[in-house]
């Protein structure tokens, strides 16, 4: 693994701006790294024993993924939505994880780490660059059970909709009233469809007609 400037310079690069939280992120990625055995995570071939559950859409995220090549593409990515800066490093072919939560008294300890420094972002930057890791974070071992359908990897499970007809992966379907649906069958969509469609079993998915043959 590349030294932790040249990871926060890339870092903070590809985020668009250095800021406390790619600091946080990057030292976080690096710990969990290294408490799980990896030492190149975004390279082959450790790139496919990694998955990271980070409890955030922070400026963190971003340099987690950065620093392990994690992706929600790759699966590899699992976002959980606690709103905790907060993430977990799971190596795959061990089973060794380590949950690490940025501490709420780093922010207080920023003063010691840099009282010279006046500007509060400034002096979180230069602060949490130097901040012992145990006043930076705490970190305990967990046991992380990932089910098959969470694997990286080709599709492994499918179901049909009911409603509507969509295949739903990766076991994210919903039993109701003894019924398989989606989720938005099931559950309701976050968006509001600006136009009336033609709707199959009146489901939320558009079916487009075929044109005839000139």
């Amino acid at each position: 693994m590349e030294d932790f400037e040249t990871l926060l310079k890339g870092s903070s690069n590809a985020h668009g701006h250095l800021c406390p939280g790619q600091v946080v992120g990057v030292r976080m990625a690096m710990e969990g790294c290294r408490l799980i055995g990896l030492d190149n995570p975004a390279k082959m071939p450790q790139i496919k024993k990694l998955i990271v559950y980070v409890e955030m859409d922070r400026c963190a995220t971003d340099a987690i993924c950065f620093v392990t090549g994690v992706r929600l593409g790759r699966r590899s990515l699992k976002f959980v939505d606690n709103g905790i800066m907060a993430a977990t490093f799971v190596n795959l072919e061990t089973g060794k994880a380590f949950r690490i939560v940025s501490t709420e008294k780093a922010r207080d300890l920023a003063q010691i780490y840099a009282p010279k420094m006046s500007d509060k972002r400034e002096q979180q930057l230069s602060a949490y660059k130097k901040m012992d890791i145990k006043d930076l974070f705490d970190i305990e071992e967990v046991k992380v059970d990932v089910p098959a359908c969470d694997y990286p990897g080709p599709t492994r499970f499918k179901q049909t909709c009911s409603s509507c007809g969509q295949v739903v992966r990766d076991k994210k379907e919903v039993m109701k009233n003894d019924k398989i649906l989606c989720r938005p069958c099931a559950l309701g969509t976050y968006y509001q469809p600006v136009k009336k469609n033609t709707h199959n079993k009146g489901s939320h998915h558009v079916q487009h007609k075929k044109k005839s043959a000139v």
